[in-house]
Protein backbone atom coordinates (compact mmCIF):
# COMPACT_ATOMS: atom_id res chain seq x y z
CA UNK A 1 0.00 0.00 0.00
CA UNK A 2 1.44 3.52 -0.69
CA UNK A 3 2.61 6.11 2.27
CA UNK A 4 -0.44 8.15 1.12
CA UNK A 5 -3.27 6.11 0.39
CA UNK A 6 -1.88 3.81 3.98
CA UNK A 7 -2.25 7.42 5.54
CA UNK A 8 -6.29 7.25 4.48
CA UNK A 9 -6.82 3.98 5.22
CA UNK A 10 -5.75 4.51 9.04
CA UNK A 11 -7.64 8.01 9.27
CA UNK A 12 -10.69 6.02 8.10
CA UNK A 13 -10.51 3.14 9.80
CA UNK A 14 -10.20 5.40 13.18
CA UNK A 15 -12.77 7.38 11.78
CA UNK A 16 -15.05 4.07 12.00
CA UNK A 17 -14.27 3.44 14.67
CA UNK A 18 -14.56 6.29 17.39
CA UNK A 19 -18.01 6.74 15.53
CA UNK A 20 -19.12 3.22 16.52
CA UNK A 21 -17.76 4.18 20.19
CA UNK A 22 -20.21 7.23 19.90
CA UNK A 23 -23.33 5.66 18.30
CA UNK A 24 -26.18 4.86 20.80
CA UNK A 25 -26.32 1.65 22.34
CA UNK A 26 -22.35 0.61 21.78
CA UNK A 27 -21.44 -0.45 25.25
CA UNK A 28 -17.26 -0.13 26.08
CA UNK A 29 -15.70 -2.26 28.23
CA UNK A 30 -17.87 -2.79 32.05
CA UNK A 31 -15.42 -1.78 34.63
CA UNK A 32 -13.76 -4.93 36.82
CA UNK A 33 -16.36 -5.85 39.67
CA UNK A 34 -19.51 -4.44 38.04
CA UNK A 35 -21.58 -7.37 38.33
CA UNK A 36 -22.78 -7.84 42.45
CA UNK A 37 -25.20 -8.94 44.66
CA UNK A 38 -26.97 -8.45 48.18
CA UNK A 39 -27.30 -11.78 49.77
CA UNK A 40 -29.79 -11.57 52.76
CA UNK A 41 -28.39 -14.19 54.61
CA UNK A 42 -24.92 -15.34 54.82
CA UNK A 43 -23.76 -17.95 51.51
CA UNK A 44 -22.15 -20.99 52.39
CA UNK A 45 -19.32 -21.73 50.84
CA UNK A 46 -20.59 -23.91 48.07
CA UNK A 47 -23.25 -21.27 47.36
CA UNK A 48 -20.23 -18.07 47.20
CA UNK A 49 -18.62 -20.59 44.64
CA UNK A 50 -21.66 -20.76 42.94
CA UNK A 51 -22.39 -17.19 42.62
CA UNK A 52 -18.95 -16.82 40.92
CA UNK A 53 -19.00 -19.33 38.79
CA UNK A 54 -22.42 -17.58 37.49
CA UNK A 55 -20.56 -14.63 36.57
CA UNK A 56 -21.14 -12.37 40.33
CA UNK A 57 -17.83 -10.59 40.34
CA UNK A 58 -19.03 -8.82 44.10
CA UNK A 59 -20.62 -8.98 46.87
CA UNK A 60 -22.22 -5.75 49.06
CA UNK A 61 -22.75 -6.36 52.69
CA UNK A 62 -23.90 -4.76 55.98
CA UNK A 63 -21.63 -4.42 58.67
CA UNK A 64 -24.01 -2.66 61.96
CA UNK A 65 -22.66 -0.94 64.21
CA UNK A 66 -24.66 -2.27 66.75
CA UNK A 67 -23.90 -5.89 66.20
CA UNK A 68 -20.10 -5.07 66.28
CA UNK A 69 -20.65 -3.35 69.19
CA UNK A 70 -23.56 -3.92 71.29
CA UNK A 71 -22.86 -2.89 74.87
CA UNK A 72 -20.00 0.04 75.04
CA UNK A 73 -16.60 -0.69 76.05
CA UNK A 74 -17.07 -4.01 75.46
CA UNK A 75 -15.47 -6.32 72.87
CA UNK A 76 -16.00 -6.05 69.04
CA UNK A 77 -17.90 -9.00 67.97
CA UNK A 78 -17.25 -9.37 64.16
CA UNK A 79 -18.87 -13.05 63.81
CA UNK A 80 -21.57 -11.80 61.61
CA UNK A 81 -18.96 -10.52 59.56
CA UNK A 82 -16.13 -13.02 59.14
CA UNK A 83 -18.07 -15.24 57.47
CA UNK A 84 -19.09 -13.02 54.44
CA UNK A 85 -15.58 -11.59 54.14
CA UNK A 86 -14.15 -14.92 54.38
CA UNK A 87 -16.43 -16.41 52.17
CA UNK A 88 -16.11 -13.99 49.57
CA UNK A 89 -12.21 -14.03 49.56
CA UNK A 90 -12.45 -17.60 49.43
CA UNK A 91 -14.63 -17.14 46.35
CA UNK A 92 -12.38 -14.92 44.63
CA UNK A 93 -15.26 -12.29 44.95
CA UNK A 94 -14.82 -8.35 45.92
CA UNK A 95 -16.52 -6.62 49.11
CA UNK A 96 -18.30 -3.33 49.24
CA UNK A 97 -19.42 -3.16 53.06
CA UNK A 98 -21.85 -0.64 54.16
CA UNK A 99 -21.33 0.71 57.38
CA UNK A 100 -24.72 1.78 59.00
CA UNK A 101 -27.15 1.64 62.23
CA UNK A 102 -25.66 3.00 65.99
CA UNK A 103 -26.18 0.37 69.20
CA UNK A 104 -28.69 2.56 71.65
CA UNK A 105 -25.89 3.20 74.00
CA UNK A 106 -24.69 5.27 71.24
CA UNK A 107 -27.93 6.90 69.76
CA UNK A 108 -31.54 7.04 71.22
CA UNK A 109 -33.54 4.36 68.87
CA UNK A 110 -37.32 5.58 67.92
CA UNK A 111 -40.00 4.05 66.28
CA UNK A 112 -39.84 4.50 62.46
CA UNK A 113 -43.33 6.24 61.32
CA UNK A 114 -45.74 4.67 59.65
CA UNK A 115 -44.13 1.30 61.03
CA UNK A 116 -47.11 0.21 63.10
CA UNK A 117 -44.67 0.03 66.24
CA UNK A 118 -42.38 -3.01 64.68
CA UNK A 119 -39.23 -1.33 63.47
CA UNK A 120 -37.00 0.90 64.97
CA UNK A 121 -34.11 2.94 63.63
CA UNK A 122 -31.43 5.65 64.72
CA UNK A 123 -33.20 8.86 66.08
CA UNK A 124 -30.38 10.81 64.04
CA UNK A 125 -26.93 10.52 62.72
CA UNK A 126 -24.23 9.69 65.05
CA UNK A 127 -22.86 13.51 65.40
CA UNK A 128 -24.86 15.21 67.62
CA UNK A 129 -22.36 15.62 70.03
CA UNK A 130 -18.41 14.83 70.28
CA UNK A 131 -19.29 11.22 71.78
CA UNK A 132 -21.35 10.29 69.21
CA UNK A 133 -18.69 11.37 66.69
CA UNK A 134 -15.73 9.66 68.60
CA UNK A 135 -17.48 6.82 68.81
CA UNK A 136 -18.71 5.95 65.49
CA UNK A 137 -14.99 7.51 64.40
CA UNK A 138 -13.86 4.19 66.80
CA UNK A 139 -15.97 1.53 64.89
CA UNK A 140 -14.65 2.31 61.43
CA UNK A 141 -11.59 2.19 62.38
CA UNK A 142 -12.01 -1.39 64.09
CA UNK A 143 -13.33 -2.07 60.49
CA UNK A 144 -10.64 -0.85 58.73
CA UNK A 145 -7.83 -2.38 61.17
CA UNK A 146 -9.42 -5.82 60.69
CA UNK A 147 -10.37 -6.07 57.06
CA UNK A 148 -8.03 -3.20 55.22
CA UNK A 149 -4.59 -4.10 54.12
CA UNK A 150 -2.92 -4.74 57.44
CA UNK A 151 -6.03 -6.37 58.88
CA UNK A 152 -6.07 -8.79 61.59
CA UNK A 153 -8.23 -10.34 59.89
CA UNK A 154 -6.16 -11.04 57.27
CA UNK A 155 -3.18 -12.32 59.60
CA UNK A 156 -5.52 -14.53 61.59
CA UNK A 157 -6.22 -16.41 58.16
CA UNK A 158 -3.43 -16.86 56.32
CA UNK A 159 -4.84 -19.64 53.71
CA UNK A 160 -7.42 -17.15 52.26
CA UNK A 161 -6.90 -15.14 49.16
CA UNK A 162 -5.94 -11.67 50.82
CA UNK A 163 -8.71 -9.39 49.33
CA UNK A 164 -8.69 -6.08 51.28
CA UNK A 165 -11.66 -3.87 51.64
CA UNK A 166 -10.32 -0.29 50.38
CA UNK A 167 -13.73 1.32 49.25
CA UNK A 168 -16.29 1.72 52.20
CA UNK A 169 -19.59 3.02 51.89
CA UNK A 170 -21.03 4.93 54.82
CA UNK A 171 -24.52 4.66 55.96
CA UNK A 172 -27.49 3.03 54.03
CA UNK A 173 -30.35 5.19 52.49
CA UNK A 174 -29.28 8.03 54.11
CA UNK A 175 -32.21 9.73 52.99
CA UNK A 176 -35.34 7.54 54.61
CA UNK A 177 -36.40 6.81 57.77
CA UNK A 178 -35.79 3.75 58.01
CA UNK A 179 -32.30 3.88 58.39
CA UNK A 180 -32.63 7.02 60.63
CA UNK A 181 -35.65 8.27 61.30
CA UNK A 182 -34.74 12.05 61.08
CA UNK A 183 -32.77 11.65 57.88
CA UNK A 184 -30.88 15.35 57.67
CA UNK A 185 -28.57 16.37 54.29
CA UNK A 186 -26.41 18.55 57.34
CA UNK A 187 -26.12 15.68 59.46
CA UNK A 188 -24.66 13.18 56.69
CA UNK A 189 -21.99 15.72 55.67
CA UNK A 190 -20.95 16.10 59.01
CA UNK A 191 -20.66 11.92 59.53
CA UNK A 192 -18.98 11.83 56.36
CA UNK A 193 -16.21 14.36 57.41
CA UNK A 194 -16.11 12.14 60.71
CA UNK A 195 -15.84 9.09 58.72
CA UNK A 196 -13.14 10.16 56.16
CA UNK A 197 -10.80 11.16 58.82
CA UNK A 198 -11.65 8.08 60.65
CA UNK A 199 -10.82 5.50 57.53
CA UNK A 200 -7.95 7.34 55.95
CA UNK A 201 -6.62 7.66 59.38
CA UNK A 202 -6.57 3.84 59.57
CA UNK A 203 -5.46 3.68 55.48
CA UNK A 204 -4.77 6.24 53.58
CA UNK A 205 -4.78 4.79 50.37
CA UNK A 206 -9.13 3.75 51.42
CA UNK A 207 -11.72 5.55 49.52
CA UNK A 208 -15.67 6.52 50.78
CA UNK A 209 -18.21 6.12 48.82
CA UNK A 210 -21.96 7.72 49.82
CA UNK A 211 -24.44 5.27 51.01
CA UNK A 212 -26.94 4.21 48.70
CA UNK A 213 -30.08 6.76 48.34
CA UNK A 214 -33.46 5.41 47.49
CA UNK A 215 -34.19 7.69 44.57
CA UNK A 216 -37.86 9.11 44.93
CA UNK A 217 -39.57 7.41 48.61
CA UNK A 218 -43.17 8.09 48.58
CA UNK A 219 -42.46 10.16 52.18
CA UNK A 220 -40.72 12.67 50.75
CA UNK A 221 -43.99 14.16 48.91
CA UNK A 222 -45.16 14.33 52.73
CA UNK A 223 -44.93 18.02 54.13
CA UNK A 224 -44.03 17.07 57.41
CA UNK A 225 -41.15 18.72 60.06
CA UNK A 226 -39.08 17.25 60.16
CA UNK A 227 -39.05 14.97 57.27
CA UNK A 228 -39.33 11.40 56.84
CA UNK A 229 -37.52 11.61 53.52
CA UNK A 230 -35.94 13.21 50.78
CA UNK A 231 -35.73 12.24 46.98
CA UNK A 232 -32.08 11.23 46.36
CA UNK A 233 -31.40 14.50 43.90
CA UNK A 234 -33.01 16.79 46.60
CA UNK A 235 -30.81 15.01 49.26
CA UNK A 236 -27.10 14.66 47.53
CA UNK A 237 -28.16 18.51 46.33
CA UNK A 238 -28.84 19.24 50.18
CA UNK A 239 -25.47 17.92 50.97
CA UNK A 240 -23.31 19.88 48.29
CA UNK A 241 -24.78 23.30 49.90
CA UNK A 242 -25.04 22.45 53.63
CA UNK A 243 -21.22 21.06 53.69
CA UNK A 244 -18.46 22.94 51.72
CA UNK A 245 -15.81 21.39 51.00
CA UNK A 246 -17.66 17.60 51.63
CA UNK A 247 -16.83 16.45 47.33
CA UNK A 248 -13.45 15.53 48.26
CA UNK A 249 -14.58 13.53 50.93
CA UNK A 250 -16.02 11.03 48.20
CA UNK A 251 -14.96 9.14 45.27
CA UNK A 252 -18.89 7.86 44.38
CA UNK A 253 -22.13 8.08 44.77
CA UNK A 254 -24.86 5.41 45.21
CA UNK A 255 -28.19 5.07 44.34
CA UNK A 256 -31.31 2.39 44.78
CA UNK A 257 -33.34 3.68 41.80
CA UNK A 258 -36.73 1.26 42.90
CA UNK A 259 -39.14 1.99 40.81
CA UNK A 260 -42.32 -0.07 39.18
CA UNK A 261 -40.79 -0.87 36.16
CA UNK A 262 -36.77 -0.12 34.47
CA UNK A 263 -38.55 1.89 31.91
CA UNK A 264 -38.68 4.75 34.52
CA UNK A 265 -34.34 4.27 35.79
CA UNK A 266 -33.36 6.80 33.07
CA UNK A 267 -35.00 9.85 34.78
CA UNK A 268 -33.71 8.85 38.11
CA UNK A 269 -30.04 8.72 37.38
CA UNK A 270 -29.79 11.24 35.07
CA UNK A 271 -31.24 13.66 37.85
CA UNK A 272 -28.73 12.13 39.94
CA UNK A 273 -26.23 12.52 38.15
CA UNK A 274 -27.32 16.55 36.98
CA UNK A 275 -26.59 17.35 40.98
CA UNK A 276 -23.34 16.00 40.54
CA UNK A 277 -22.58 18.12 37.25
CA UNK A 278 -24.11 21.36 39.55
CA UNK A 279 -21.36 20.82 41.97
CA UNK A 280 -18.23 20.26 40.37
CA UNK A 281 -18.63 16.38 40.63
CA UNK A 282 -19.05 15.16 36.76
CA UNK A 283 -16.16 13.19 37.04
CA UNK A 284 -17.32 10.58 39.73
CA UNK A 285 -18.36 7.25 39.96
CA UNK A 286 -21.87 5.71 40.32
CA UNK A 287 -22.58 2.60 42.19
CA UNK A 288 -26.34 1.14 41.72
CA UNK A 289 -26.20 -0.63 45.49
CA UNK A 290 -29.46 -2.04 45.04
CA UNK A 291 -32.28 -2.71 42.33
CA UNK A 292 -34.91 -5.35 41.87
CA UNK A 293 -37.90 -6.53 41.55
CA UNK A 294 -39.60 -9.87 43.60
CA UNK A 295 -41.01 -13.05 41.68
CA UNK A 296 -44.19 -12.96 43.80
CA UNK A 297 -47.76 -12.70 42.74
CA UNK A 298 -48.48 -9.61 41.12
CA UNK A 299 -51.18 -7.82 43.59
CA UNK A 300 -52.10 -4.17 43.54
CA UNK A 301 -50.27 -3.65 46.78
CA UNK A 302 -47.27 -4.29 45.45
CA UNK A 303 -46.04 -2.43 42.34
CA UNK A 304 -42.22 -4.56 42.98
CA UNK A 305 -43.87 -7.71 42.58
CA UNK A 306 -44.16 -9.19 38.83
CA UNK A 307 -43.94 -13.05 39.19
CA UNK A 308 -41.25 -15.20 37.53
CA UNK A 309 -41.51 -14.02 34.47
CA UNK A 310 -41.69 -10.60 34.90
CA UNK A 311 -38.74 -10.49 37.28
CA UNK A 312 -36.72 -11.84 34.49
CA UNK A 313 -38.38 -9.29 32.26
CA UNK A 314 -37.24 -6.18 34.69
CA UNK A 315 -33.58 -7.83 35.48
CA UNK A 316 -32.85 -7.94 31.60
CA UNK A 317 -34.24 -4.05 30.80
CA UNK A 318 -32.58 -2.89 34.10
CA UNK A 319 -29.33 -4.75 32.98
CA UNK A 320 -29.50 -3.82 29.12
CA UNK A 321 -29.90 -0.46 29.97
CA UNK A 322 -27.07 -0.33 32.93
CA UNK A 323 -24.54 -1.90 30.10
CA UNK A 324 -25.34 0.50 27.46
CA UNK A 325 -25.52 3.45 29.89
CA UNK A 326 -22.65 2.45 31.62
CA UNK A 327 -19.74 5.03 30.27
CA UNK A 328 -22.49 7.52 30.04
CA UNK A 329 -23.29 6.94 33.50
CA UNK A 330 -20.10 6.06 35.10
CA UNK A 331 -21.57 3.19 36.35
CA UNK A 332 -18.80 1.22 38.17
CA UNK A 333 -21.03 -1.82 39.72
CA UNK A 334 -24.52 -3.03 39.92
CA UNK A 335 -26.16 -4.99 42.71
CA UNK A 336 -29.03 -7.05 42.67
CA UNK A 337 -31.15 -7.08 45.74
CA UNK A 338 -30.88 -10.07 46.79
CA UNK A 339 -29.48 -13.56 46.42
CA UNK A 340 -32.06 -15.36 48.37
CA UNK A 341 -35.49 -14.89 49.68
CA UNK A 342 -36.18 -13.63 52.57
CA UNK A 343 -39.39 -13.38 53.90
CA UNK A 344 -40.27 -10.91 56.23
CA UNK A 345 -37.09 -8.62 55.59
CA UNK A 346 -38.95 -5.59 53.80
CA UNK A 347 -42.36 -5.69 51.97
CA UNK A 348 -40.86 -7.54 48.57
CA UNK A 349 -38.11 -9.78 49.83
CA UNK A 350 -39.69 -12.52 49.90
CA UNK A 351 -39.70 -12.97 46.50
CA UNK A 352 -36.34 -10.64 45.47
CA UNK A 353 -34.20 -13.52 45.27
CA UNK A 354 -32.23 -14.94 42.31
CA UNK A 355 -32.50 -18.77 44.15
CA UNK A 356 -35.69 -19.42 46.41
CA UNK A 357 -35.74 -21.45 49.75
CA UNK A 358 -32.89 -24.07 49.56
CA UNK A 359 -31.13 -22.47 47.07
CA UNK A 360 -33.02 -23.63 44.44
CA UNK A 361 -32.10 -21.06 41.30
CA UNK A 362 -34.92 -18.87 39.81
CA UNK A 363 -35.50 -18.11 36.10
CA UNK A 364 -34.11 -14.59 37.21
CA UNK A 365 -30.35 -16.24 38.08
CA UNK A 366 -30.74 -17.55 34.53
CA UNK A 367 -31.01 -14.01 33.40
CA UNK A 368 -28.22 -12.96 35.29
CA UNK A 369 -25.43 -15.02 34.93
CA UNK A 370 -25.87 -14.40 31.03
CA UNK A 371 -25.43 -10.61 31.19
CA UNK A 372 -22.85 -11.57 33.54
CA UNK A 373 -21.11 -14.05 31.01
CA UNK A 374 -21.02 -17.07 33.81
CA UNK A 375 -22.60 -20.64 34.17
CA UNK A 376 -25.55 -20.54 36.20
CA UNK A 377 -25.46 -24.10 36.68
Amino acid sequence: MRPLRRARFWTAALTLALAALAAPGVALALPHGFWGVSPQATPSSEQFQRLRKGGVESVRIPISWAAVEPTRGGAADFSSIDPLVGGAAAAGLGVLPFAYGAPSWAVHAAVVPGSHGMTTAPLTLPVRNGFQRSSWAKFLKLLVRRYGPRGSFWAANPGLPKHPIRIWQIWNEPNFKYFVVHPNPAEYGKLLKVSYAAIHGADHGAKLILGGMFARPGEARYKLKPPQAYYAADFLEGLYRSTPGVGGKFIGVALHPYTSTYKRLTPYVEEFRRVLARNHGAGKGLWITEIGWSSEHPSKGDSFAKGPGGQVAQLKGAFQLFKQRAAKWRLKQVDWFSVDDAPGNCNFCGGSGLFAEGFVPKRSWFAYAHFAGGRPG
